[in-house]
Order: structure tokens, then C-alpha cells, then sequence
């Protein structure tokens, strides 16, 4: 039973989602093009769950490149409608189009020139008759069986609001740069913000033997920079190939005698590379898909800048 009713309720959500659909039109539109050439505030307000809902709506906004806040209507009638200017965009959330504490505010805003924009159900409610854009969401039913708790209504909104938003990122031309400029908290920050270049390990830190070396020389060096690994270079200091704790594991499973091979017989050509330029959430997506734990990387001359190991991005938080 209790799963029959979770099911009707995601199904009825879904279901006004989809007919959203047919509902964006002109009026979504014109919505688009009067928040992207607003020149001063984007102001979203509301009551109750229409509060909740503009609340993120307004942090989605702002999180994708149009700046946002919530402004709570009640407290528009104590004070706080000081804070809006002609130059603003106010957009109202209230399904029914009769909240009470936001028509109270109309009059008040219409008189400073706003672009007032309504999200409703009811494109004949008082609120929508004073609006100069109506986006009607189109919720008849509720998913409460008491047709009183806003579910359908609220689901709804919050979808039309991240329409809004990433048509708005679009039109701005908002890139991952821009994203990560914003975002430098936690672990999305370290991910994006940090780059190779910031971790990587360079000078007398990389390990690096030349082809012609013994294997005891090749276990001295590895020991002694513990990367569990070191690179291979030629007599002109160009890499030609790698050599990894799983190189020398596999080897000694072949053969015991390993100390009159060189590293050149003993590596593995053609390393996998990476640019100090870049994020280094690209190095630990290289390192997942070919299963290993360090890159090297290169100068436009194809010798040695750096290594970043997977320790390296442990440690900064980027995993």
C-alpha cells in the first residue's frame, strides 16, 4: 500500500513535468530576456513553500551566472522593500496567485517600474493579472490525496526555476571557468581549482634514471624518492619510458635474476603524460581509466617538468 502511494505521487510529479512542456512558451521566453538584460536585482519572493522553492531557485541563479537572492514577502510590508529599485526584476512565486502578503507588496513595487514576473497556476488570479510576464505552471491536482500540501505545485516550480537558469547559463556564454570561480569551497572547489602544475613534484624530486643504468640503480633511485616508481630518460635527457613497483613485481615473477638487465630492457615505453596546465581532476580521471598511480610531465621538448602521483591528489583532497 505505502509503496502503491509513493509510486502515484512521482508518477503525478512526473506527469506535470512533462506537461510543463507544452506550457513553455512566448511568455518563458520574455522571462529569459528581461532577467539577462536586467541591470540591477534579480529578486525572487514567496511564502511558505513557494519560499522554499525560490530560495533555490535564487542559489541556482546565482550558482550558474545570473546574481540572485530571496526576498521573503512578509517582511516587504516591515521595511525591507527599501532594497528594491526600478532597475530590478522581481519574480513572485504563489500557486494559487492570491498570497495574501505578496499582493499586499504590489502596489508598492509596480509604483518603482519593476519587471514583475509571476510563476502561478492561475493566469487569471489577481497576481497574474498584475504581472507584466506570467509563466503558468498549469497544476490542477496536487499529489497530497488532500489536494492542500504543495508537492505537484512546488516539484513543478523548481523545475521551471533550473529551466530558467540553464537557459540564462546558455545565453551568457557561462563556461567550467566561470563555474569554478564561484565554487572554490569543498571538495568541488580542489577539484577544479587545483591544476597539475600545484601538485606536481620537480627539480631533484623526480626520479629519473638514464636507459643504460643496472636494475640496482634503478631500486636505488626509486627507493630513495618513494614515488614507487621512476622515469626512464635518454643520454639527451628525453623521456623514452617508465618503470613502476608492478614492472619490477612482474618481472621477479618471470625471473630471479634481474641485476644484469638495464632499465631500458625493464621499462615500459610511451608513459602516460599529462600537462602541468591541467585541472588536476583530469589526472585522476587518466589514472582511473588506465588503472595506474603516477604521470609525467612534459616541456614542449618532450623532457621531464614534473611527475604527480595519486598520493599527490589524495592529499590535496582533489580524490
Amino acid at each position: 500500500m505505502s509503496l502503491d502511494i509513493a509510486k502515484g505521487v512521482l508518477k503525478a510529479e512526473a506527469e506535470a513535468i512533462i506537461n510543463l512542456i507544452q506550457k513553455i512558451d512566448h511568455n518563458f521566453l520574455k522571462a529569459v530576456e528581461t532577467i539577462f538584460l536586467c541591470k540591477g536585482k534579480i529578486i525572487i519572493t514567496g511564502v511558505g513553500k513557494s519560499g522554499l522553492i525560490g530560495k533555490k531557485i535564487a542559489a541556482t541563479l546565482t550558482s550558474t551566472g545570473t546574481p540572485a537572492f530571496f526576498f521573503h514577502s512578509a517582511d516587504g510590508m516591515h521595511g525591507d522593500l527599501g532594497i528594491i529599485t526600478k532597475q530590478d526584476v522581481v519574480l513572485a512565486i504563489s500557486n494559487s496567485g492570491e498570497t495574501k502578503e505578496i499582493i499586499n507588496l504590489l502596489p508598492s513595487i509596480k509604483r518603482k517600474g519593476v519587471n514583475f514576473i509571476c510563476i502561478t497556476s492561475k493566469p487569471n488570479s489577481t497576481l497574474a493579472k498584475k504581472s507584466d510576464i506570467i509563466l503558468n505552471i498549469g497544476v490542477e491536482k496536487e499529489a497530497c490525496p488532500l489536494n492542500l500540501a504543495p508537492t505537484t505545485s512546488s516539484t513543478t516550480t523548481l523545475a521551471l526555476g533550473d529551466a530558467l537558469a540553464i537557459v540564462l547559463l546558455e545565453k551568457r556564454n557561462f563556461k567550467q571557468d566561470d563555474f569554478i570561480m564561484i565554487h572554490p569551497g569543498g571538495s568541488l572547489g580542489k577539484k577544479f581549482l587545483f591544476k597539475v602544475i600545484d601538485l606536481m613534484h620537480t627539480c631533484q624530486d623526480i626520479p629519473r634514471v638514464t636507459a643504460n643504468v643496472s636494475m640496482k640503480n634503478v631500486l636505488k633511485e626509486m627507493t630513495s624518492k618513494k614515488l614507487g616508481f621512476t622515469c626512464v630518460i635518454d643520454q639527451e635527457e628525453k623521456l623514452v619510458g617508465i618503470i613502476t613497483d608492478g614492472d619490477l613485481r612482474r618481472l621477479l615473477e618471470k625471473t630471479q635474476d634481474i641485476w644484469n638487465l638495464s632499465a631500458q630492457e625493464v621499462m615500459t615505453k610511451n608513459p602516460k603524460t599529462i600537462s602541468k596546465e591541467d585541472l588536476a581532476a583530469k589526472a585522476v580521471a587518466i589514472m582511473e581509466n588506465y588503472s595506474i598511480t603516477s604521470l609525467i610531465i612534459l616541456d614542449n621538448n618532450k623532457k621531464i617538468e614534473g611527475v604527480i602521483h595519486l598520493h599527490d591528489l589524495l592529499k590535496a583532497g582533489v580524490v
